[in-house]
């Protein structure tokens, strides 16, 4: 038992950690695929909602997991790096989706989008804090980036009435 037999046993611990993170992100993935095809079984007004949806429903469930898990782990990076993607595509998507609700600018933009101007700006923020080193701002831009454009956001949309998601769950 010399050294050799040290190593293969990290080897193997950190080939098994791989392997049980890569099969979390595929249950994560395939839950989110079903929920998908029960979302295209009432296909939304616009694809582009639908694509939002398609997007964001991953969202939800990375940033959940990413709040709530130990940090700076790489599948906390990995997932994070997947997270960050997705929420910058959707925060820019936000913005084709004319608003449903309320007071309108421009005959297109509302109130929630601002949240997506918080979402354009808060993931490049982040993930620059991150790469320098700066945990701090990193972890307070990504808790605003999750309240903000998964939780308040998120809410809005499935509570306010003329909402696709509303119409989806309560009618």
């Amino acid at each position: 038992m010399g050294p050799l037999f040290f190593l293969r046993k990290v080897y193997f611990f950190t080939s098994s950690s791989l392997e049980r993170g890569a099969m979390m992100i595929k249950r994560l993935y395939f839950y989110s695929i079903t929920f998908f095809i029960f979302c295209l079984m009432i296909i939304p007004s616009s694809s582009i909602v639908l694509i939002h949806l398609c997007i964001i429903l991953p969202c939800v469930v990375f940033g959940t997991y990413l709040i709530f898990a130990k940090k700076g782990t790489q599948f906390h990076k990995t997932i994070g790096k997947v997270y960050m993607i997705l929420m910058g595509i959707t925060g820019i998507l936000t913005l084709f989706i004319p608003a449903q609700v309320g007071q309108r600018i421009f005959n297109h933009f509302g109130l929630l989008h601002l949240l997506s101007i918080l979402t354009i700006y808060t993931v490049p923020k982040a993930w620059f804090a991150i790469k320098r080193g700066d945990v701090k701002t990193h972890k307070n831009s990504m808790i605003r980036l999750y309240v903000g454009g998964i939780i308040i956001a998120g809410s809005f949309a499935i509570l306010a009435p003329g909402r696709y998601l509303h119409t989806l769950f309560f009618n």
